[in-house]
């Protein structure tokens, strides 16, 4: 996707290696199976859905382990029009994760243009997050809130 800048390089999962993901995954979901992260991965990574959802991933030069990753969908806001929704950062460096942070924010604004949105909307759990801190300092405004309920299923 963008070409490698300051040793890293992001592209699109390809829904072969899910498996090679999920540590970094079980990072920002450690509740996570396998098996469930799998069936996801390879359902939303499929090439053909590539121009609605998919999930990014960055890698540094000169080896291609993965160290951060982000998942994506286009959405239409009523109000806005085709905005970019990303969520489930994860940013993973031994001693220092903010520049992996950063290629993901920069690949950010390369998708939403390619995916043609007007807008960036970035889903993250905690204010005191790297992921919350970084994309606020990347131009991103608090704008609103989003609440959560859990709902048991019927008996």
């Amino acid at each position: 996707m963008v070409p490698p800048m300051s040793g890293f390089s992001c592209h699109a999962l390809s829904p072969d290696e899910a498996a090679t993901v999920y540590p970094l995954v079980r990072e920002a979901i450690p509740g996570l199976d396998l098996r469930g992260w799998l069936r996801f991965a390879r359902r939303i990574a499929a090439p053909r859905r590539a121009q609605r959802e998919g999930i990014i991933v960055v890698t540094r030069r000169p080896r291609a382990l993965p160290c951060g990753l982000f998942v994506y969908h286009r959405e239409t806001d009523l109000a806005r029009g085709p905005v970019l929704v990303a969520e489930h950062f994860v940013a993973v460096d031994l001693l220092d994760p903010a520049p992996v942070m950063r290629a993901l924010i920069d690949e950010l604004d390369v998708l939403a243009r390619h995916l043609g949105c007007v807008a960036i909307r970035a889903m993250v759990l905690s204010q005191a997050s790297l992921a919350a801190s970084r994309l606020h300092a990347a131009g991103l405004r608090l704008e609103g809130e989003t609440l959560w309920k859990d709902v048991a299923p019927h008996a």
